[in-house]
């Protein structure tokens, strides 16, 4: 697949708006390795390649290990993610797949054990965020570059 649209050239304003949050975000105080973990499972379920391959890319400059990375699919079967990585992981794919898995109470007291109110908006905000990107990314035709 090729480009389709430049969303840069074409709406500018909406981009920076998609630019102002993703600042945010980057300042909440969501880790920046869990908030790469979250980007790189929520592409996976969505099928951005574009995004999975950043992601990565970004999650490797942070330190996170290639075993780390590789085992996202299967992440609920690792003991190597922590208690708070794994109820952010599955905030992320409830919230991906809404439609079907919604967001249960005990999903929702599961993760406030971890993460405080602001905490769990941020999250919220960090998995729309990329959700919103990934769907950008699939439906404009933007694939990642080989390296």
């Amino acid at each position: 697949m090729s480009l389709r649209i430049s969303n840069i050239d074409i709406a500018p304003d909406a981009l920076k708006i998609m630019l102002d949050m993703e600042k945010y975000t980057k300042k909440s105080s969501i880790n920046q390795t869990t908030r790469e973990l979250i980007k790189i499972r929520a592409s996976q379920i969505n099928g951005c390649a574009n995004c999975i391959n950043m992601h990565t890319s970004d999650a490797r400059k942070l330190g996170e290990t290639e075993q780390r990375i590789y085992c996202l699919n299967a992440w609920e079967e690792c003991d190597f993610y922590s208690p708070e990585e794994k109820v952010a992981l599955e905030l992320t794919e409830h919230i991906t797949l809404i439609p079907t898995k919604r967001v249960p109470d005990d999903l929702h007291n599961r993760v406030r054990e971890h993460y405080d109110e602001k905490q769990y908006v941020d999250l919220i905000l960090i998995i729309n965020q990329i959700n919103s990107w990934n769907r950008l990314s699939i439906a404009l035709g933007q694939t990642p570059t080989k390296i």
